[in-house]
């Protein structure tokens, strides 16, 4: 039987006893954001499932967390109810919402009752029509930029970190004070013309972590970019929307800064390819600065050939002259055993025991420590000099973690922090000498993503150890490339490779090569 009610359509005289009671309860929860009532209403077994356009989830546990994460759901009602009984105790319930805001979603859920109580053991939701998701874009058209010439990336789209110039846009360095008071470009910037030049097409503007200042992700004023791999997992930063939308294929590169290793980590927590390139290889004009004497330009796609083509678009010029000799690939001990030791474990059997390792105090590079200090002081430094006029003149425009951020750079006592600029120049030439004839491998980040619900101290702990394994490449200036090599737990962890300055394009194509095998 069919009826009309006030709350919409229903077919619903199969449903069972107690099952509309049960429907109509998660609903409030749904309205309330009742966490532990929408607990109460999945069945708690690890075998529960619920999907949407983001992903599967499987477990109690993980759809909690992600709900946990979520932070409500938009006003709506139900406007059409379809029951249909499978057994005593199960039943498939349709439903269709319409959304207090405008748009219908739909939802499939199958019900089990379980000691009298009906619960829900596998959901798949389809979200109302989007016109894109604001937390991966900031602008975005089919093109929003058109090439400009032909060349090896003709048919591909790139994702473009908010950070670069690109022309009719305001650059919003994913901070929405920032950005209100940007004016549109007029040119693009040096990496942005190198792509359109070689054939390829902006996408969109990509969100980023406020200023590139931080490594995870998460940012207050948008929302969190999904992680294309691991639900509940964040997606890494700063290059967060660029990742995203390539590893979810809404574009093909995505166009990233690394300073400290913001290529490099949403690479390895999504399981893409990423290129941290040689320091000054690619030309940084119209790029908003964090700390210039780290930050370079990067990619992030699915496959090293586009990665390559990338680059040639690029840095035509950048590579140095063939050896005869392959470099030495060699595995640093202080750098694998920085990771967590599942990380340890999986690189382990993915490098197999042929491959020699060394020490950094072998190559003659000072501990991982000292790289990382050196790093975090002048990089706080270099970016209290680019922003914290902005900032002093503009209070509360920051978020907690990074406005924490900001003011703790800025608060660093100056004796250290001038020590620190001092010995760059020579912790540079060292790193670089130790690099020549070698390639440097090890593990990405200490382990997978961290969660969605990590708080703010288990991030910032999280962060410490992720610049340790990233300041090599940061401070020697050489470029790093992260290959989707290791899985951990179910999720990506990205095997780094690291060379000799201007060595970008045989890095990939060595990493290409450990790979396959």
């Amino acid at each position: 039987m069919t009826t009309d009610t006030d709350t919409g359509t229903r077919s619903t005289a199969s449903a069972p006893a107690g099952l509309l009671d049960a429907l109509e309860a998660y609903e409030a929860a749904l309205m309330a954001n009742d966490l532990d009532a929408l607990d109460d209403a999945f069945v708690d077994t690890p075998g529960t499932m619920r999907g949407d356009d983001r992903g599967l989830l499987v477990g109690h546990d993980a759809i909690s967390a992600f709900r946990g994460a979520r932070g409500g759901v938009p006003s709506r009602r139900l406007s059409r109810v379809e029951v249909r009984t499978l057994a005593d105790d199960l039943a498939l319930v349709v439903t269709v919402s319409t959304f207090a805001a405008g748009g219908d979603g739909l939802q499939t859920q199958l019900w089990r009752r379980t000691d009298g109580t009906w619960r829900i053991e596998a959901a798949h939701v389809t979200g109302r029509p989007k016109p894109f998701d604001t937390t991966i874009w900031r602008a975005v058209g089919d093109p929003l930029v058109a090439p400009t010439g032909s060349g090896p990336l003709d048919g591909t789209t790139v994702a473009v970190k908010d950070l670069y110039a690109v022309p009719g846009h305001p650059v919003g360095a994913g901070n929405p004070t920032y950005l209100r008071e940007s004016a549109p470009q007029t040119v693009p910037a040096a990496a942005v013309a190198a792509l359109l030049d070689a054939g390829a097409a902006i996408r969109g503007i990509a969100r980023t972590d406020e200023f590139a200042y931080n490594l995870t992700g998460r940012n207050e004023h948008h929302g969190t970019p999904p992680n294309g791999v691991v639900r509940t997992a964040l997606p890494g930063g700063s290059s967060s929307g660029s990742a995203s939308a390539v590893c979810l294929g809404m574009a093909d590169i995505g166009l990233g800064t690394d300073t400290a290793g913001s290529v490099r980590i949403p690479a390895s927590y999504q399981g893409l390819w990423g290129l941290r390139t040689t320091h000054d290889a690619v030309p940084r004009d119209g790029l908003l600065p964090l700390a210039p004497s780290f930050d370079t330009v990067g990619w992030l796609t699915r496959d090293p050939e586009l990665l390559v083509r990338s680059l040639d678009a690029s840095a035509p010029d950048d590579s140095a002259p063939d050896d005869d000799a392959a470099p030495e690939v060699v595995v640093v001990t202080d750098l694998l055993e920085a990771a967590e030791p599942a990380t340890q474990d999986a690189f382990r059997a993915f490098i197999g025991d042929d491959v020699p390792t060394t020490t950094l105090a072998d190559l003659g590079i000072p501990p991982l420590e000292e790289l990382r200090e050196t790093m975090r002081l002048v990089q706080a430094a270099e970016a209290t000099a680019a922003h914290g006029p902005w900032i002093a003149a503009h209070p509360g425009a920051l978020s907690t973690v990074v406005g924490d951020r900001f003011a703790a750079a800025a608060a660093n006592p100056p004796g250290p922090t001038a020590e620190a600029v001092a010995r760059l120049a020579a912790l540079r030439t060292t790193i670089r000498a130790a690099a020549q004839g070698r390639v440097l491998v090890f593990p990405t980040a200490p382990g997978p993503a961290p969660a969605l619900t990590a708080d703010t101290d288990a991030l910032e702990r999280t962060r410490t150890a992720t610049t340790a394994m990233t300041s090599l490449a940061s401070v020697g200036g050489l470029p790093a490339v992260s290959a989707p090599a290791l899985t951990v737990d179910g999720a990506p962890v990205g095997v780094s490779l690291v060379g000799a300055a201007r060595t970008d394009r045989a890095l990939v194509r060595t990493a290409e090569r450990m790979l396959r095998g």
